[in-house]
């Protein structure tokens, strides 16, 4: 029976390091940190994740504004507005909620938020500190999963391990830190020829694909760490890309979804805005 690696109790303890952090910044500076969301349209999930990001930065202390625009905003105008944020020296993070709507170019407006600011980690100035293991914003969701596997003890030297999925959100910012660790680390996408093989090879599964239950027991490799990205909706109730129930009685740790990964990206984030707080104010 697997060891479940608690996402929810750990962001927790996170999330209280901050408030101490936050108290401490106040005092020395007399500034709090500041965070603004800027949240385009009216997506069920993107409204969802925005409120409970709001909801960690008030208990951590750090002020929190929403800007909601209409999904029919101009992509100039919406950068436009990326470039006053930047020069607001009362906002210490910005964080633009994707997706966007279709006519907006994404990159574009991610490349013009200024890259001290950048609390995602998703600016191609951070992207390339990750790259060559320079100082930069680490994207929340991977650094959530390495502070994960370090909170159990995961010693990642020489380890095998599988991330299933590529994105530029999880896949290819998470192959960069396990290699600062020095694992070996393989990408398997849509187009990867027996996945099942690939999976049963690895040390350390990360499953970031977005499809639900697709990894299932009989791809796990016997005492592998198993790390479950995914958030999808069955039946009304969310699953990961992994299916739980037979994962946990070959993996030697699992994340449960939801209370694994998802609590971790927020407590990552609120650590973001403090680190970009501190480059910008100490």
């Amino acid at each position: 029976m697997a060891e479940i690696i608690d996402g929810k109790a750990l962001s927790k303890s996170i999330r209280a390091e901050v408030k101490e952090q936050v108290e401490t910044l106040v005092q020395e500076t007399g500034k709090t940190p500041h965070l603004v969301v800027v949240l385009v349209g009216e997506d069920p999930a993107s409204q969802s994740y925005v409120k409970a990001k709001q909801r960690a930065c008030e208990r951590a202390g750090i002020k929190s504004t929403l800007l909601r625009k209409d999904d029919t905003i101009k992509e100039e105008e919406l950068v436009q507005l990326v470039e006053e944020l930047n020069q607001d020296e009362a906002v210490h993070g910005i964080l633009v909620q994707l997706p966007l709507p279709d006519h907006i170019d994404a990159n574009r407006v991610i490349d013009t938020i200024e890259q001290n600011k950048d609390v995602d980690g998703f600016h191609p100035l951070n992207i390339a500190a990750l790259q060559i293991g320079t100082p930069g914003i680490l994207p929340a969701t991977p650094k959530g999963i390495l502070t994960m596997l370090e909170s159990v003890g995961i010693d990642l030297q020489g380890k095998k391990a599988l991330i299933v999925g590529r994105s530029n959100i999880v896949g290819k910012p998470v192959l960069q830190l396990l290699l600062r660790k020095h694992a070996t680390v393989t990408i398997a996408h849509s187009r990867t020829k027996d996945l099942k093989k690939e999976c049963l090879e690895a040390d350390v599964l990360i499953a970031a694909v977005g499809r639900a239950n697709m990894i299932t027991g009989d791809m796990i490799k016997p005492g592998a760490v198993v790390i479950d990205v995914g958030v999808n909706r069955v039946d009304g109730k969310l699953v990961g890309d992994v299916d739980f129930e037979a994962a946990k009685d070959v993996a030697s740790h699992i994340t449960p979804v939801p209370g694994g990964v998802g609590p971790m990206t927020i407590a990552s984030l609120l650590q973001n805005t403090i680190e970009c707080f501190e480059t910008l104010v100490k």
